[in-house]
């Protein structure tokens, strides 16, 4: 008997509720208690919001890396206007080839984009050169396999740090290189290590690692009760196979539960009451962006990462190890163990903090940052950041 179109409407609901946890960086649903405000006051704010919040609109210099299958992998460059127009002068006054600055090299995490850096990005104008981009199927790069991983070689995290590589060939070839990760940007970090080892060597003068993890996600919680965890577990690679074959019928229904995923935004990427509702905004907007056959395809990659051996290429270099101290998604104690097997890098868990800990409380993750940077010889001490 063929199914009603209100019942696939309905079905779809669900499967955008369900994608809402996905994207969020959970692996099952969650309780959320109803909202007294009607909803359409909360679509109006929501509008307003959109429309009046400040964060997400930095851009730089725009470029594009072609990856190894011809994927195009967008970037922006933020010069040092001042800087670079001064080495221009003495290279055509003394006819010599001055040293290539050091570039600050920003991945981003699952289902967000580069604007996920936009108070470190803010604070670091000026003052550094620095590279943000958009990892395959998210923001404007192109999809490439990503949308599904059934073409060719399948999503994986070694294929985002040889993604990382051509964004370096492209947008810093030369000179020394700051190396700064969160979450699936921190496994690209790893990646990169393990596959490049001689460019560690050779090029990076520093890594932050943010709300990362190192291997054994399988065994994360995401807060919830162990037999949800194990049902979940069990159903979900066929759900989500599912899911990303019907892209259209779930985007409708993501956009049909946007008050629930709103709530689901906020459990998972935020562990303080009072952050900011535009920065709550901006978060839900990146993440429900990002495609549903994208997030379906990337997700496998998560349960196979392993990259704890790689983190010895990285032994020796200043190294910041950070996370929220109330991360459901990449639990701090997951940063713990990559700084328990750097003993030389500096581990920082930052009180009531969750996942985005970048976004909740971006003077801490700056502060930081900028210590790294000094440590680094990449900015000199004392150097005064925008931290708000």
């Amino acid at each position: 008997m063929a199914e009603s179109s209100g019942s696939s409407w309905r079905r779809a609901g669900f499967a955008g509720a369900a994608i809402g946890v996905l994207a969020a960086g959970a692996a099952a649903g969650v309780a959320v208690e109803r909202l007294t405000v009607g909803r359409s006051m909360r679509q109006k704010a929501r509008l307003a919001l959109d429309a009046t919040g400040p964060y997400g609109g930095l851009r730089g210099t725009p470029g594009r890396a072609l990856a190894e299958d011809g994927t195009v992998l967008y970037y922006e460059v933020d010069e040092v206007e001042q800087e670079a127009s001064s080495a221009g002068r003495r290279r055509r006054l003394f006819g010599r080839k001055e040293p290539a600055p050091v570039t600050v090299v920003f991945s981003h995490g699952y289902c967000l984009n580069q604007d996920s850096w936009h108070f470190q990005r803010a604070a670091l104008r000026g003052i550094v050169r620095t590279v943000h981009w958009d990892q395959r199927g998210h923001g404007r790069s192109g999809h490439g396999d990503s949308r599904t991983g059934t073409e060719g070689v399948p999503v994986s995290i070694d294929r985002l740090g040889h993604d990382l590589k051509a964004v370096l060939d492209a947008a810093a070839p030369e000179g020394p290189l700051v190396l700064v990760g969160h979450s699936m940007g921190g496994m690209t970090v790893m990646a990169l290590a393990e596959q490049y080892p001689e460019l560690i060597r050779d090029r990076v003068a520093g890594v932050a690692l943010v709300g990362t993890s190192a291997g054994k996600l399988a065994e994360v919680s995401y807060g919830l009760p162990l037999a949800g965890v194990n049902a979940v577990r069990r159903v979900l690679p066929g759900v989500l196979r599912a899911l990303g074959s019907q892209a259209e019928l779930v985007e409708r229904g993501r956009r049909a539960t946007a008050d629930l995923f709103a709530g689901l935004i906020k459990k998972y990427s935020f562990a303080s009451k009072d952050v900011d509702p535009a920065v709550a905004r901006f978060a839900e907007r990146m993440i429900e962006s990002t495609p549903i056959d994208v997030v379906a395809a990337f997700y496998p990659a998560f349960a196979e990462h392993d990259k704890a051996a790689a983190l010895a290429v990285l032994r020796g270099l200043p190294v910041l190890a950070l996370a929220g101290d109330n991360d459901l998604v990449t639990p701090s104690s997951h940063t713990e163990a990559i700084a328990g097997l750097l003993p030389d890098a500096e581990l920082v868990i930052v009180p009531d903090a969750g996942h985005l800990v970048m976004l909740e409380h971006p003077e801490a993750v700056t502060d930081r940052l900028a210590d790294l940077l000094v440590r680094a010889g990449a900015v000199p001490a004392g150097e005064p950041f925008r931290t708000s």
